[in-house]
């Protein structure tokens, strides 16, 4: 291992995650985590090349289970070592938001974000080799491309991690996973590593929040921006005031909340975050199809979107105003019921009606769209009127969040063999009985026959072209599924009804 762990020490040279001075101490801290005596090593030697930092781990991790450091050769285990050997090489905090603050000043914040973001990479907080095998496309709709992802960064835990989580029980520190308590953190079998985390303060409407990247990075510079304090979800004013805050320091990201209801909310709901990031989603791009003022706030511009979901986007010179349209809204929205079209606001004393809040700075001008949420759930579709219905639950039954929202799906991992599995049952003699036969792809077996009668031929490079572009289409349908006001006749006329309402 004496030449692996130089190989690592000079990864960190190279990337400049430490400098030469550090490498006795780092390389006896190393040495202390492989569990190996000064017998067994000499002086660092500088490596003159390198391999990719995963194959890195991934040897110096094997020796570790060979000699017993590692309980159990699972994803869990060996993430908890290998994170442990780069906390080693992780700069600590204050000096990381020294070094932001520095190219914040002298090269601009946009700068800045890339030179941390890259740092992540670097630290192997994101995991490089594991982003790059999400599976990723576009799908052209009414509405314009959408982007469409299979997320296979995140792995999969084995049975055996499933009940060792179990057994472990829960723990009060750190509270959740977006606690700051985690930066540093060694984390345990039911709760990932943390030492190569770093995190970035903002303040925000006055409260002390953080900025740090999402390990699994579903678009660029994927960012979390979380509260200091460990309290529930919230769509309200100051939830306007701190997105807007937030585009005004980092004016090249954009910057959502999840909703604040079970259903059509996120998956982490006791702790307050948001997503942000540098990158254009396709509801960004999306038009405004009917423009209106509101004579409460002069300044303000409000519209209705152009998407499958229903979108009102308020937008403005000034943040003040803004933020006071959009609490108008949501207000509105909140109390807003119309019986003809299924829309209540409440089920006796239980709320449905909340937003999906989604900022931007853009032209000179403040933008808040706000996406209408309605969590009722009905004997029809128990899941929820206004999410994912049952005849595409094969290929996504989770709630539609934030990024969903905006047009990017995340599709969960399954449905990279599945397809495969899919295509190869589609080219068999009896495609319906080879289907029928595979347990994993048996609830495809309707849309996949559809898919072949309308096709005829699901074979090579154009088959795998042709089934992309059908769960592009599935996500574009389920998007009209969550949206409240639909996009016939008498959908929109409600959601003019609605905008109508504000103007009272």
């Amino acid at each position: 291992m004496e030449q692996t762990l130089n190989e690592l020490i000079s990864y960190a040279l190279e990337r400049e995650l430490i400098e030469e001075a550090d490498t006795v101490y780092v390389k006896n801290r190393l040495l202390d985590a492989m569990g190996l005596t000064e017998g067994e090593t000499d002086a660092f030697q500088r490596s003159e090349e390198i391999r990719p930092l995963y194959t890195i781990l991934d040897e110096l991790t094997d020796d570790a289970l060979k000699r017993g450091l590692i309980e159990d050769d699972t994803v869990t285990m060996r993430d908890l070592f290998d994170t442990e050997l780069m906390g080693i090489l992780t700069d600590r905090p204050a000096h990381v938001i020294r070094t932001f603050r520095d190219i914040e000043r002298e090269q601009g914040i946009e700068a800045a974000t890339a030179w941390f973001y890259e740092f992540s990479q670097d630290v192997h907080y994101i995991r490089r080799e594991r982003i790059a095998k999400n599976r990723s496309w576009q799908t052209e709709t009414d509405y314009g491309a959408l982007d469409i992802t299979i997320n296979l960064s995140k792995p999969e835990k084995d049975p055996k991690e499933i009940a060792k989580a179990k057994e472990a029980g829960e723990a009060n520190y750190p509270l959740c996973l977006l606690c700051k308590e985690n930066e540093g953190y060694s984390g345990r079998v039911n709760h990932p590593a943390r030492q190569n985390l770093r995190v970035i303060p903002v303040t925000l409407a006055g409260d002390p929040w953080f900025v740090q990247f999402s390990p699994y990075v579903y678009y660029h510079e994927h960012a979390i921006v979380l509260s200091s304090a460990h309290e529930p979800m919230s769509i309200r004013r100051k939830t306007f005031e701190r997105l807007l805050d937030f585009v005004e320091q980092y004016p090249h990201y954009f910057i959502g909340s999840n909703a604040d209801l079970p259903i059509v909310g996120g998956s982490i709901l006791s702790h307050d975050h948001y997503q942000a990031g540098k990158y254009e989603f396709p509801m960004a791009r999306a038009e405004m199809e009917e423009e209106r003022s509101l004579e409460r706030f002069a300044d303000v511009t409000v519209g209705r979107v152009k998407w499958p979901m229903s979108v009102v986007r308020v937008k403005g010179e000034s943040k003040a105003a803004v933020i006071m349209a959009s609490e108008h809204i949501l207000q509105g929205w909140r109390h807003y019921t119309d019986e003809s079209v299924d829309v209540r606001a409440f089920t006796g004393d239980t709320p449905h009606h909340t937003i999906t809040p989604i900022a931007r700075k853009r032209d000179g001008q403040f933008e808040l769209d706000l996406v209408l949420r309605d969590n009722q759930t009905s004997s029809e579709h128990p899941s929820g009127i206004y999410h994912p219905h049952e005849d595409v639950h094969h290929i996504k039954k989770e709630n539609i969040g934030l990024i969903e929202v905006m047009g990017l799906a995340v599709l969960p991992g399954r449905l990279d063999s599945e397809l495969k599995a899919l295509q190869e049952a589609l080219a068999a003699e009896d495609p319906s009985g080879a289907i029928q036969s595979d347990e994993a792809i048996q609830k495809h077996h309707d849309w996949a026959m559809a898919i072949l009668s309308r096709y005829g031929d699901v074979a090579g490079d154009q088959g795998t072209r042709i089934l992309q572009e059908e769960v592009g289409q599935v996500f574009h349908e389920i998007l009209h599924h969550s949206g409240v006001f639909k996009r016939d006749d008498e959908g929109q006329a409600a959601f003019t009804r609605f905008l109508e309402t504000l103007t009272r």
